[in-house]
């Protein structure tokens, strides 16, 4: 995917990685180059955005209980998934 500016990494690949960006888990050159990518791709800054409120929202909704590691794996297996087959399909 790209949202056809020039940048030196492909949309899709930061859209891969806004998960983990989102979770604060990325090394600090890693969350540079996204939020860098962000500030210049407002159709991957939309996506960031939208993550973020549906994590924002699953968690209110979900209290103090956390899924299993095992569970939350699948899941963005599968989102990863998804998004690779809609972008196929582009």
């Amino acid at each position: 995917m790209s949202c056809g500016g020039n940048h030196d990494v492909d949309c899709g690949e930061i859209l891969q990685r806004v998960y983990v960006f989102i979770d604060n888990e990325l090394e600090d050159a890693s969350c540079a180059e996204i939020k860098a990518h962000l500030d210049e791709c407002a159709p991957c800054l939309d996506e960031y955005d939208l993550e973020r409120c549906v994590k924002k929202l699953v968690n209110r909704s979900c209290g103090e209980e956390h899924a299993p590691d095992a569970l939350r794996q699948k899941i963005l297996a599968r989102i990863t998934e998804v998004r690779l087959e809609i972008t196929t399909q582009e």
